[in-house]
């Protein structure tokens, strides 16, 4: 069983909670709109920012004119440290580049000023080099900040609109609902049920009751300049906070820096990030070999010096291999590829919020998913409706035929009306003038669009609301007290069929008569209800009652003799794509797991239109009240065969992570409410919907499907698994020429030979190692046949067996390869010439870039992957030889370099000797490739 990580997590979270809550108590001394505006009325608040608190601000001109003054509202961390200035601190932080500057110094005393130069300009292009990587990497990483812009419900000159947060000024008119993330600070101007989770700004991982009711500013006299603590301004709305329950409306009071979390920013902003599991692993194996390097290094300069060759040759000679030996640009590399992989994945559609979510997609076993928005389509269409009072039987439900809305006005019995008319007033979407649709719930949308086909109007401008339950997953219903034009209060409710019946006494019969509701008129309601889950649709229940004092607020626990009306019924169809996705993940050894609110036969309906195998529904199914029985241990020793959890709460939903989790095993967990994100922040790969999803889902996920679509997971694993095929691929590369480039000296000084390679000729080397052709390895286009791969183990070593074979291979071909080439070009005239370190210079160059050629995939050929598909590593390795025979052609280069032109029969000879990596590596694929036709599971170990 592996370790939890979860406790680190939460004690993380805790430590983060206790930085932000001292950095506001700090910030708070300073002075702020949100203190100023939670002690004024809502009539005084208006006035002040003349503004209304229905239409919002009155005109385009002003808002402009406010944007000018106030600025972007953004929070934004400033540049504290020049380009320039990073570039000149990489001179001194690296102590490997403070040998090299010692020895150009050494060098230029006495006397060489050839070397003194060559060797300075080597230390400007390696220097550059790794800058040019790292600075690609925090642009990458930046601009990844920008793919998720937060958005809000702006009402201006009297109009809503759905727009990016960045444009509100003070003033502005903002609406929000469970679940959106609060924009910029607002002063509340009307609240229903309203409660705001403020932990990420206070610390207090309670949510905070909000009214619209100003704060008595005597009551805190007694505080230091009277300030009312963050926590108590209860009539504001801080940006930056989710909302938990309720909805309401707010004006904009603070955008920007002005606003409480913008007055802490600065100082949270310096809390540094930690470094992922993959770059610390990557960051031990550096130092892993940089160790084992220093001890090959000293050897080889003390055998040199006791040999009594020249101790500035030597220590230059070990100097320039240390830089090229030790992998100091791993790190470096590994952050490119990643981050240069999740823009990819942005292209795709998935949105991965750090680098630590790169690493685990290639891990993810089981895949958790709601159903709704995630595996269908998330547009809600009303499908049929059925009412006791005039259908009698579940036969009889009337089907609403998406193309007709002519005739169904013939079907308006009193019973039938009265259950629009409840759909209509529980309903809290929205008619945009600028987007030309419905805004809100896609339940609600649905239950809207539903009016038009019996020819009815939104009745909600003719009644006055006055109180409001807004719906959430524990107590599973809705309910709206409205007072009609004549005075008439009524009491409306919609919900789950099993909450409302148990709440109803009586029915509406056709003739719009209260009859009492019976124990078979009950079973007759459940066989119904039942009946259209059991289609695949989603049902709700409806009913309503007279209620004779407006002035009480409802208590939900009080609600009971309601007068049943009727169900309605509404498909949600599955997205097409969703079931070819579950086939290839399921072939790639993933569990898909659906986790809904649903009854069982809508769930198990919906599971096997998008390919989830329900064999034996008794095994495959579980239900949230069996769930409520059994222990963590019982569900983690029967999730493997449970491919349905229905009826699920959010308990549920963490339970069921957890259990999987305990098991050892990597969980993404998808979902788009409210009601998803505590299981999503607990999963290992929380995934939240882009399009329909809530702003505490997005908050609480690490990556986000921007087009909605759950397909998109397979191609984010697959990314993900390809991503760290190439992180394999380039550290095959590195550290073969590594190997090769020590043991060439090693054997050269061994075995008294004179140095094969000079101090500039190592460092060439080493910037093609660290440089563009090793970069280029990490870009390499994804093979879709790594899906056919089981999921890599949390355990699971970077250097594994495989590919410690396969760099020591490569890495005997480049020794002996090269060792060849230089004694027989010394053996020709007895000495070393320039010509002979020319030659074999060349010789290990052409090795290194054949051997990039080879790295480009584990286990296929070359030829099969297609020579010209990556682009990068063509440029890569074009400009590499390019840079090659201008070493050897060009007269400036070559006194740099020492080394001669080469005759065109020298090239080809060199390139023969040095394809040889390249062969050998090809007919281990051939190997590996005969292999696995007779073992399928040949690939997962190689």
């Amino acid at each position: 069983m592996s370790e939890n990580p979860f406790d680190n997590r939460i004690e993380e979270v805790n430590h983060e909670s206790e930085a932000i809550f001292d950095a506001t108590n700090e910030a708070l001394a300073k002075p702020n709109p949100s203190l100023e505006f939670c002690t004024l009325t809502t009539e005084e608040t208006i006035e002040k920012l003349d503004t209304n608190a229905v239409s919002g601000l009155q005109s385009v001109a002003e808002a402009s004119r406010r944007r000018s003054e106030y600025g972007v509202n953004e929070v934004v961390s400033e540049e504290t440290e020049s380009i320039w200035k990073k570039f000149l601190s990489n001179f001194i932080e690296d102590p490997l580049i403070l040998l090299l500057i010692g020895s150009a110094v050494v060098s230029f005393i006495m006397g060489n000023i050839d070397d003194a130069v060559s060797i300075t300009l080597a230390i400007v292009f390696v220097v550059t080099v790794g800058f040019i990587q790292e600075y690609r990497s925090e642009k990458s990483l930046e601009a990844l900040n920008r793919l998720v812009p937060a958005e809000c419900h702006l009402i201006r000159c009297g109009q809503e609109s759905h727009v990016l947060a960045s444009g509100l000024v003070p003033g502005d008119l903002v609406r929000f609902q469970i679940g959106d993330r609060i924009p910029a600070d607002l002063r509340i101007v009307e609240a229903v049920g309203l409660s705001i989770d403020e932990s990420n700004l206070t610390g207090e991982n309670e949510p905070v009751h909000k009214t619209s009711a100003e704060v008595s500013k005597e009551s805190y006299n007694d505080q230091p300049y009277s300030i009312v603590p963050i926590s108590d301004r209860t009539s504001i709305a801080y940006m930056g906070t989710l909302v938990k329950e309720g909805h309401g409306k707010g004006v904009v009071v603070g955008t920007g820096k002005d606003t409480s979390f913008g007055s802490v920013f600065e100082m949270l902003s310096t809390i540094e990030k930690p470094k992922t599991p993959l770059q610390m692993s990557m960051d031990k194996l550096g130092k892993d070999l940089s160790l084992v390097s220093f001890v090959l290094i000293g050897l080889i300069c003390f055998i040199g010096v006791v040999q009594g060759r020249s101790w500035l040759e030597m220590f230059q000679i070990s100097v320039s291999l240390a830089v090229a030996a030790i992998p100091e640009g791993l790190p470096i590399i590994v952050t490119v590829t990643l981050a240069l992989g999740v823009l990819r994945m942005a292209k795709r559609k998935a949105i991965v919020r750090g680098l630590p979510g790169v690493e685990t997609l290639g891990s993810v076993n089981v895949i958790c998913s709601d159903k709704t928005g995630t595996l269908t389509s998330n547009h809600m269409t009303v499908s049929k409706m059925w009412c006791l009072g005039s259908m009698e039987t579940k036969s009889n439900a009337l089907v609403l035929d998406k193309g007709r809305t002519t005739n169904y006005r013939n079907y308006l019995t009193e019973d039938v009306k009265a259950t629009l008319a409840v759909s209509n007033f529980c309903n809290n979407a929205t008619f945009s003038q600028e987007h030309g649709k419905y805004l809100g719930n896609p339940t609600d949308i649905a239950l809207l669009e539903n009016l038009a086909k019996f020819e009815l109007q939104d009745m909600r401008f003719s009644a006055k609301k006055v109180h409001e339950i807004p719906f959430n997953s524990s107590r599973k219903f809705m309910a709206t007290e409205m007072i009609d034009s004549e005075g008439k209060c009524t009491l409306y409710v919609k919900g789950a069929f099993e909450k409302v019946l148990s709440q109803s006494a009586n029915f509406l019969n056709k003739r719009g008569k209260v009859e009492k509701l019976l124990d078979s008129h009950r079973n007759v309601i459940v066989e119904t209800a039942n009946s259209l889950a059991a289609d695949g649709l989603r049902t709700l229940a409806f009913a309503k009652i007279d209620i004779p004092d407006s002035t009480a607020e409802i208590d939900e626990e009080a609600i009971t003799g309601l007068t049943f009306t009727g169900l309605i019924a509404m498909s949600d169809p599955p997205r097409p794509t969703v079931k070819p996705a579950i086939e290839k993940l399921l072939q790639g050894g993933v569990h898909v797991i659906m986790i809904t609110g649903d009854s069982e036969n809508t769930a198990v309906n919906i599971a096997r239109e998008v390919g989830i195998p329900v064999i034996n529904p008794q095994l495959s199914v579980l239900s949230g009240e069996k769930l409520n029985e059994m222990s963590d241990e019982q569900l983690a020793s029967v999730i493997d065969h449970v491919n349905i959890f229905a009826r699920a709460t959010p308990e549920h939903k963490l339970n069921i992570v957890s259990a999987l989790r305990k098991r050892g095993d990597i969980v993404a967990m998808t979902g788009d409410g409210v009601n998803d994100a505590p299981a999503l922040k607990l999963a290992d790969i929380g995934v939240s919907m882009g399009t329909m999803g809530t702003d505490v889902a997005k908050e609480a996920s690490d990556m986000v499907l921007t087009d909605d679509d759950f397909s998109t997971i397979l191609t984010a694993i697959e990314e993900g698994k390809g991503i760290f095929n190439n992180i394999q691929n380039f550290l095959t590369f590195q550290l073969s020429t590594s190997v090769a480039a020590l043991s060439l000296v090693a054997l050269a000084t061994t075995l008294k030979l004179p140095n094969p390679l000079n101090a500039m000729q190592i460092l060439w080397i080493n910037i093609l190692m660290d440089g563009p052709p090793a970069q280029s390895l990490g870009v390499e286009p994804v093979d879709h046949e790594v899906m056919k791969k089981p999921p890599r183990k949390r355990t699971d070593k970077i250097l594994t067996n495989a590919v410690l074979h396969r760099l020591l291979t490569s890495a005997v071909f480049i020794i002996f390869g090269t060792v060849y080439v230089f004694v027989k070009e010394m053996a020709e005239d007895g000495q070393v010439s320039s010509r002979d370190t020319t030659m074999t210079f060349t010789c290990f160059v052409f090795f290194d870039m054949f051997n990039a050629l080879a790295c480009r995939h584990a286990t296929k050929s070359i030829f099969e992957i297609g020579i010209f598909a990556n682009k990068m590593f063509n440029y890569a390795v074009g400009l590499s030889l390019l840079g090659q025979m201008c070493a050897i052609y060009v007269p400036f280069f070559q006194k740099v370099f020492k080394t001669e032109s080469l005759s065109l029969g020298d090239l080809f000879f060199l390139l023969a000797i040095s394809s040889s990596v390249f062969v050998a590596d090809e007919i281990r694929k051939l190997w590996v490739k005969r292999n696995a036709r007779q073992d399928p599971f040949y690939y997962s170990n190689v």
